[in-house]
């Protein structure tokens, strides 16, 4: 036993700190225990020396992986971002592939029968897709005089006979439909008419709860980048439907012409600045390539 003993103590014997570390009051780690031969100090060394200079090639990746913080404000975003008082609606209508001719003429006729009655809503832009979700049709509406005129536009809607019985007839020819309610960014340039045969491109973007603002703070500087060849068409930002939505409108006169701008983008000042600090607010993204309607104001 005194034998088994005398075993246990010298396996089990306390093991003192090694002398070089007799004085340490921190932690002790296992990289610190580590000890690098000489040559891989010194090319660790190096590295740190070089590292200052690889700084701005790390900048761009490191904003777009991190989000900004923004002070706390009293005002709504709504409010900050857009002032007018003009409110949108855009629908997305899926209609079934046998049925398009006939659903584009009865909304042509609908789109007759909102301006005869008055209803105070006007038809912006309609479109079909050309690439992105097939089959779907695309409306924008504005309401001038804001939520007023679109409730009274949607009294008219429901209650009117003739509108009823549009709703029965182009209910049978859709898949599905929705809508978005929305406002306008302030700092995207008025909407105006152009010469036709365009096509537009509808890229629609889910953002992060609360970055909002930061995306128009960054756009409005950037889209100063993205207007020579007149592109821009309209920008908005949902206020009910689908939340924290961005949908922005270009146009082009082909899709070669598409690219050749959006290249031509990243050649002129801040516009990579945008894309850096934007990209980390979305969640989703979404682009659609769009023909405009026989009858869209927008051609």
């Amino acid at each position: 036993m005194a034998a088994m003993a005398g075993l246990s103590r010298r396996l089990f014997r306390p093991v003192s700190c090694l002398p070089s570390l007799q004085g340490w009051q921190g932690p002790i780690s296992a990289r610190f225990m580590s000890k690098k031969p000489p040559q891989e100090q010194d090319s660790e060394d190096e590295n740190k020396a070089a590292g200052s200079g690889d700084e701005k090639k790390r900048g761009w990746l490191t904003n777009l992986l991190s989000v900004r913080t923004l002070e706390p404000s009293r005002e709504s975003h709504s409010m900050q971002l857009s002032s007018k008082e003009t409110v949108y609606e855009i629908q997305f209508h899926a209609v079934k592939p046998d049925c398009m001719e006939d659903y584009l003429n009865q909304f042509k006729i609908f789109k007759q029968l909102m301006d005869e009655k008055k209803a105070g809503s006007e038809l912006i832009g309609s479109w079909t897709v050309e690439i992105g979700d097939q089959d779907e049709a695309i409306h924008i509406w504005s309401y001038k005089g804001g939520y007023p005129v679109l409730n009274e536009a949607n009294r008219i809607y429901r209650t009117d006979q003739d509108f009823i019985e549009f709703r029965k007839n182009r209910n049978k020819m859709l898949r599905y439909r929705k809508n978005q309610i929305l406002l306008a960014f302030s700092f995207w340039p008025e909407l105006k008419p152009r010469p036709p045969s365009n096509i537009y491109e509808l890229r629609s973007y889910t953002l992060k709860p609360g970055t909002m603002i930061e995306w128009g703070n960054n756009w409005a500087r950037g889209i100063k980048s993205r207007g020579t060849n007149n592109e821009p068409v309209a920008g908005y930002f949902s206020q009910m439907g689908d939340l924290y939505m961005v949908h922005h409108i270009w146009a082009y006169t082909d899709l070669e012409s598409r690219k050749q701008t959006r290249e031509a983008a990243w050649q002129r000042p801040g516009w990579d600045e945008c894309v850096a600090y934007t990209v980390p607010l979305i969640r989703h993204m979404q682009s659609r390539i769009l023909i405009p309607t026989p009858f869209s104001p927008l051609m």
